[in-house]
């Protein structure tokens, strides 16, 4: 599914990274390996009401599990008002994401502000939202007229015992569907369904699902099942290849490439020869796209993460309630994006080297 996860690391003192330059007027920060900030996952709660076997899986996260108190949480308008600094910088894309977004109460209040902002350029920005879709029914109107451009919704299977039992929860498919439709319906389109493959668990859901959403005007995305730490018993053996399931699809309904830009490309881009529609990739374990990565992640209590193995974020929170001015937070974020260059396989080295290590967690969805 496509959400993030943050497991609080408390063992040390954030990180600390000396203010930088500010780019030139309309040029977006730079890394040192040349890559533009350019999107931004906002995440708004860590809490969420499913508990997905490889995501939030409930023997970790019971009902004893500490989720962060509200006063931890960056309010919304602290949140709008570090969007307008990094959209200042290069952000040209705002991403919501969890936990389950739409938990946070009146989110919409938060799309209209975020609705506002602007590029240098003075274009609005492109603004979506990742959800696993069991209250989007009720909330995609008021989304879209707030000003949200977009939706990825999740789903990993349309067999109802299938998805409950990876899902953990009291949901079936169909409340999912009703919530695409419902997007669908209010203009949050094309519609993105991520499916996080499983082999030898969901892997029979790819042709079904393939079948389901094509001629539809959705857009079907494969996710490798991924590494995310400590909490989901991740194995090498239940991944399934990008490859494989190109394979599988395209065996019965012919694909060809969509050429895509490679910087900040996160899917790979595929089209039904009969003209059926798209599909997606994500290569998150056999292909991994650092090289072309353009994101930043923004935890809900502040802290901003430059990769998904980073086991430590940078505080904006503490400059940002201690009175820094907008130009001070701006070079903050400024010195932390040009100081960034690790990589994925450096970061992830570390990461298995260290097994209790609690890293911040994302399933990918652009």
């Amino acid at each position: 599914m496509s959400k993030v996860i943050f497991l609080a690391d408390h063992r040390g003192a954030p990180l600390s990274v000396a203010p930088g330059e500010l780019p030139p007027p309309g040029q977006p920060a730079l890394d040192q390996r040349a890559r533009p900030l350019r999107d931004l996952r906002i995440s708004v709660t860590d809490r969420c009401n499913f508990r997905c076997t490889y995501c939030m899986p409930r023997e970790v996260f019971d009902s004893s599990y500490s989720f962060m108190p509200h006063s931890a949480l960056l309010s919304f308008e602290e949140i709008s008002r570090l969007a307008g600094i990094f959209t200042q910088l290069g952000v040209e894309k705002i991403r919501l994401t969890g936990g389950e977004p739409l938990l946070r109460k009146h989110i919409e209040n938060l799309v209209g502000m975020l609705a506002e902002l602007r590029t240098p350029q003075g274009r609005p920005l492109d603004l979506t939202l990742t959800t696993n879709g069991s209250v989007l029914a009720r909330k995609a109107a008021a989304l879209k007229s707030a000003g949200l451009t977009r939706v990825t919704v999740s789903l990993d299977a349309l067999d109802a015992a299938m998805f409950q039992g990876m899902s953990d929860s009291g949901f079936t498919p169909d409340d999912v569907l009703r919530g695409i439709d419902a997007a669908a319906d209010a203009g949050l389109a094309p519609v993105k369904v991520n499916m996080v493959v499983r082999k030898g668990l969901n892997d029979g859901q790819i042709l079904p699902m393939a079948e389901r959403f094509r001629h539809s005007g959705h857009i079907l995305r494969f996710i490798e099942y991924m590494d995310v730490g400590n909490s989901n018993g991740w194995n090498l053996d239940e991944v399934v290849p990008s490859r494989e399931v190109l394979d599988r699809i395209g065996a019965v309904y012919p694909l060809e490439p969509v050429e895509s830009v490679e910087m900040g490309r996160v899917a790979e881009r595929w089209r039904y020869v009969d003209g059926g529609g798209e599909i997606g990739v994500i290569s998150s374990v056999t292909h991994a796209f650092c090289g072309g990565c353009t994101r930043a992640r923004l935890s809900p209590e502040g802290k901003l993460y430059l990769c998904l193995f980073a086991h430590e974020g940078h505080d904006l929170r503490a400059p940002l309630r201690d009175g820094a001015s907008d130009d001070e937070l701006a070079r903050i974020l400024a010195g932390i994006w040009s100081a960034r260059g690790d990589n994925y396989s450096e970061l992830r080295g570390q990461n298995m080297a260290d097994p209790s290590r609690k890293i911040e967690m994302s399933y990918i969805g652009g």
